[in-house]
């Protein structure tokens, strides 16, 4: 994969922090929390790429600020320092936060697609899972009854939920078939970014299996760009081709997977790959 081409994605110096901050918050921090102000810094000067077609896998322990950062991308948080680019908005030259309202909406809609680690923040209990596909298709502009109804049908086939319960809601389903209904509304517009928060959290160990091999296939047959977030090394050693460690809302160390597994620098990331063995 060559590096050299311009990222799907693009982070800059992403900071969140819940407080006003003080001049002694940088030689004051206990983790990522001010001794002197009392300032959280849930995120911290982060920066990172994903590159076309590449499966970017981020790692860290509760806290560390992983879905800090997933929520940024997505909107749900708002930063309080950097930029972000997508390729698809404006050539990867506008940061999308500062973009309008109206413009964040489509961005959600057409260009990024989201599978929350808790079904019920990305998935309408109570609509058929047909209707939970219908509504980002129709957020995205769409009205053509009978084209949303075949995209649903595409996509449950996709995520092997037989189309014989495509009029039935979430509530019934599985963990497991909760998540797969997320992934196929999360690809609902053809997304060039899928953003998984900790998908796999919560369910058993079989289950996890089948929703991994899952992403993983889908993630081949439509050749998209993958923001993965995780706890669990073992599911990054599964599906990504580059990792990014964090800890106390800071990035630190990063390379290829394999790399990171087999000579892992810092100390804390080598706890974990001892953890993981």
């Amino acid at each position: 994969m060559p590096l050299t081409e311009q990222p799907v994605l693009s982070v800059k110096n992403l900071t969140v922090h819940y407080g006003d901050g003080c001049p002694l918050c940088a030689a004051h921090l206990e983790k990522n929390r001010c001794s002197a102000c009392g300032t959280v810094w849930a995120a911290n000067d982060i920066c990172l790429d994903v590159f076309p077609g590449e499966i970017l896998g981020i790692v860290g322990e509760s806290g560390s600020g992983k879905s800090t950062l997933m929520q940024s991308i997505y909107f749900d948080v708002e930063p309080t320092e950097g930029q972000a680019y997508l390729s698809d908005y404006y050539k990867g030259e506008k940061n999308i936060w500062m973009a309008s309202s109206a413009e964040k909406r489509t961005i959600k809609n057409n260009i990024m697609g989201m599978v929350y680690q808790n079904p019920i923040l990305g998935l309408r209990m109570d609509y058929s899972a047909a209707a939970n596909i219908a509504e980002k298709i129709i957020a995205a502009g769409s009205r053509n009854a009978g084209q949303m109804t075949e995209r649903a049908k595409e996509l449950l086939t996709a995520v092997e939920i037989l189309t014989s319960r495509m009029s039935e809601a979430p509530k019934n389903f599985s963990g497991g078939m909760q998540q797969r209904v997320q992934i196929s509304k999360a690809l609902a517009n053809n997304p060039s970014l899928l953003l998984l928060d900790e998908v796999t959290t919560g369910l058993d160990l079989s289950v996890q299996a089948k929703v991994l091999d899952l992403i993983r296939k889908i993630i081949a047959e439509f050749g998209i760009s993958v923001l993965l977030v995780s706890h669990d090394l073992a599911v990054i050693r599964m599906l990504a081709d580059r990792t990014i460690v964090m800890l106390d809302g800071k990035i630190i160390e990063s390379g290829l997977t394999d790399q990171i597994l087999e000579d892992p620098q810092h100390a804390y990331t080598q706890q974990l790959v001892h953890s993981l063995l």
